[in-house]
């Protein structure tokens, strides 16, 4: 399979909208830290930096030539008589042709993946660990989902399509999440006392303007994936943008409409998590469906927010602080599929694509992790948490003036 060429105007089309996709990481990191506690705050948005920094250096270092290029050295296993392409060859330090718009896609895809786990990891998630995880995440799970979906790997042979990373950036990100918070566990008093404790975050307006931030790094991330993995033109950029912003819209509406009927009012923070769920959604069929479909989309995806969310929590007793899995993986998932049933996708394929997720993706990022764990101990130890992850690991926290609640009194009782 011979290399896209792209003409010069889709080459500066896609290269203006991805100088708006780092956007997108900020809205990702003032959620997090928003729906996080006070006392964790510069926690969070210093878990952000690492976990960027982390991420974009393994990408550098051997992420692009995992990731590879369609055309570019492979290593190929050869099944029924055919090639299969399963792991780019491409020389390591972005070497040969990785200084391009692909591997510049890659390098803000694998940052924004890394973003995703501290919001499931949030308030017992050392800094070190968050580092070295981002790193494994950067630049090896990324970049191997990345180029069976973008580097004309098996998947792309089968006819699975994802130009905006629903599965290569938010899936991968959102299954890596899952996989911390079965390893460093619920926070301390949280469940083990009938109900799980509600933990509500210390700033709503963090959250929310976060929201604002992501839809224009979405829109951007969108259309420069659509233009250079799906050869999108200039033309279809209004598409693109209009089914985006209205499969965010539509997923906002249908959270705020069932939290307003379960609870009598709507919820500010689940409202935003459905916002960013329809985002999500949005980056696998941006511009492959009507915007008719893309609205209906949305709606799916924020309207099953909030029963996943409660699903996880009080179920599964798995603690998401920052929603992660339910908005990144559950959402990066339905996207997927929902571009067979609705684009013009092959929705076998898409399935397959949604199997490699959950049945190798997900038992990858654990396995490492775990292991990672055994010589680096992933979770903070039990005074962080009572201290707060900003005194305990920065030394200082992000609100000098304001005394924090100190509870480490009642999670003992409750312990």
């Amino acid at each position: 399979m011979a290399p896209r060429e792209l003409s010069e105007i889709q080459t500066a089309v896609a290269a203006v909208c991805l100088l708006l996709a780092p956007l997108a990481a900020a809205g990702l990191t003032l959620t997090n830290a928003g729906l996080g506690r006070l006392r964790n705050a510069a926690h969070a948005m210093m878990a952000a930096l690492c976990a960027i920094a982390a991420a974009a250096c393994a990408y550098f270092v051997l992420g692009r030539s995992i990731q590879g290029e369609t055309g570019a050295a492979a290593h190929v296993l050869m099944l029924g008589g055919k090639p299969w392409d399963w792991l780019g060859a491409m020389p390591l330090f972005f070497g040969g042709p990785g200084a391009d718009l692909a591997g510049w896609i890659g390098l803000v895809g694998a940052s924004l993946a890394a973003l995703i786990p501290p919001g499931s990891g949030a308030d017992r998630w050392r800094l070190a660990a968050v580092s070295v995880s981002s790193a494994i995440l950067g630049g090896l799970t990324f970049p191997l989902f990345a180029h069976w979906t973008w580097g004309g790997g098996w998947l792309a042979q089968l006819g699975y399509r994802d130009p905006g990373g629903a599965g290569v950036i938010h899936a991968v990100g959102g299954l890596t999440g899952l996989a911390i918070t079965w390893i460093v566990g619920p926070r301390r008093g949280k469940y083990g006392s009938g109900m799980p404790m509600a933990i509500p975050g210390h700033n709503a307006v963090f959250v929310l303007f976060g929201c604002l931030l992501s839809l224009v790094g979405w829109l951007g991330l969108n259309a420069a994936g659509s233009v250079i993995f799906g050869g999108a033109e200039a033309a279809t950029l209004p598409r693109i943008a209009v089914n985006t912003v209205l499969s965010a819209a539509a997923a906002a509406l249908a959270t705020a409409a069932v939290t307003r009927y379960k609870y009598t009012k709507p919820d500010a923070t689940l409202t935003a998590n459905g916002w960013t769920a329809g985002l999500v959604a949005s980056s696998a069929v941006c511009a492959s469906v009507p915007p008719a479909a893309a609205l209906l989309i949305g709606l799916i995806a924020g309207g099953s927010v909030t029963f996943t969310v409660e699903l996880l929590d009080l179920r599964l007793e798995i603690d998401d602080p920052g929603g992660s899995i339910s908005v990144h993986a559950l959402g990066g998932l339905w996207g997927i599929v929902a571009l067979g049933l609705f684009g013009h996708g092959n929705l076998l394929a898409q399935v397959v694509g949604v199997a490699t997720l959950a049945g190798f993706i997900l038992p990858f990022a654990w396995g490492v992790n775990a292991l990672m764990n055994l010589r680096l101990r992933q979770r903070v130890a039990v005074e962080g948490e009572h201290q707060g992850m900003d005194l305990y690991e920065l030394g200082a926290g992000a609100y000098p003036e304001v005394v924090t609640h100190d509870d480490h009194t009642r999670q003992d009782s409750i312990d």
